[in-house]
Order: structure tokens, then sequence, then C-alpha cells
């Protein structure tokens, strides 16, 4: 459980250019409608700060064509407490971009509590050689991808995301949303975290297995 006297927690979502928008805005909305009395919606604020960060400034463009805009670039984002990296066909490129990659393993070492992909954002992980050792998921067409960025990595197939601290992953695209919810749950308790799903009329995932594509 999380003091009251360290909020919000600030999250960084990272976007980059054919980033999956769900990656994003899945768990984008998980954090901005958590609330810590959930009978104060509208009143309260989130015991969440959620900001995006890119690698410059300017518009991102998302798979379909959706901008988001960055908060903040690599040189100027504050400290997080947990750093989200979604994923996307843009994976492929960034998983060769030793800038963004070098960030996010100095980000995972420093002050961050907390360090979680969404989809194919493990490759990305694992390419930044923070799933050596570890066990981690991605979406269900992209194992290979994962086994290719990160050998050393055991490949879970049958879960929804895997929460060894400090390092989580999540299967594919809505994924996201569950682990965000799990996350929620981790700082402040499954109550909120559920409260929370209800909000969003999403049904809370109380088993980690991944949903049949049958």
């Amino acid at each position: 459980m999380n003091s009251n006297n360290n909020l919000p927690l600030t999250v960084g979502i990272l976007i980059f250019d054919q980033v999956e928008v769900l990656d994003v805005a899945g768990p984008f909305e998980v954090f901005s409608v958590t609330r810590l009395n959930e009978e104060r919606q509208r009143e309260e604020t989130s015991p969440f700060r959620v900001i995006l960060v890119s690698e410059k400034l300017g518009q991102v463009s998302a798979i379909g064509g959706l901008r988001f805009t960055p908060d903040v670039t690599f040189d100027n984002c504050p400290d997080l407490d947990l750093l989200m990296v979604p994923g996307g066909w843009g994976t492929r490129k960034e998983v060769n971009n030793d800038t963004l990659l070098k960030w996010i393993a100095a980000r995972a070492a420093s002050k961050t509590k907390l360090t979680a992909s969404v989809c194919t954002g493990s490759s990305l992980l694992g390419k930044a050689r923070l799933l050596n050792g570890r066990e981690a998921t991605t979406h269900w067409r992209a194992f290979d991808f994962l086994q290719e960025a990160a050998p050393k990595t055991k490949i879970r197939k049958d879960v929804l995301f895997t929460m060894v601290e400090p390092i989580f992953t999540s299967a594919g695209v809505s994924a996201g949303i569950d682990l965000a919810l799990h996350i929620v749950s981790r700082f402040f308790g499954e109550e909120i975290a559920k409260a929370t799903a209800l909000q969003m009329e999403y049904q809370y995932p109380k088993k980690n297995r991944r949903r049949s594509h049958t």
C-alpha cells in the first residue's frame, strides 16, 4: 500500500511512431479514472499523475493515424514511480534505437519503482536487457519477436501478465488494461482496483489466464 503523503504517483507512458493506440490509452484510462473514494469520482482527483514521454517534442502518429502529443521528452522527464512501455508495429524499429533503449534501462535502474510493458513493449525491455533471467509475455503473434530480443527470457504463453517486481509485462493490446488494474491493486488494494474497473465498465481480471483466441 502507498502512503497518501507520496501522492500523486507519477506514471510515464512512452510513446513513439506507430505505437498501438490501446497500449497507451488503456493504461492511461485506468490510471486517470482511479479514485481512492469512488463515490467522489467527479470531485476527487486520481492518485496517479499520468504523462506521455517521447524521445523528441512533436506529435507522434500511432497505428491508425491517431496522434499523441508528448508532455515531456527524455531530456526533461521528471522522476517516475512507474514507467509504462507500450507496443505496436513501431517496436520493430525502436528495438534498434539505442537512445530509446538506453533511456529505458537508465530509468529502470534509477528511482522508478516499477517498469511495465504492454504487448510488444516487452521486446523493448528485453533489448534493454531488463528481462534476462525473468519470465515475460507479449502479444500472441509476437512470441518469436520477444525471443529474438530477449533470448535469456522465459516466455509465458499462458498468462495475461507477469508481475515480478520491479519488471511487469502483459499480453497484447487490451491486456494492458488488465495489467494496469493490477498495478492499481498493487499500490492501493484490490477494492480500489475493482472500483476502477467498475467505473470503466470493464471486468476486473480475477485470474491471470490468457484469453482464448478460438
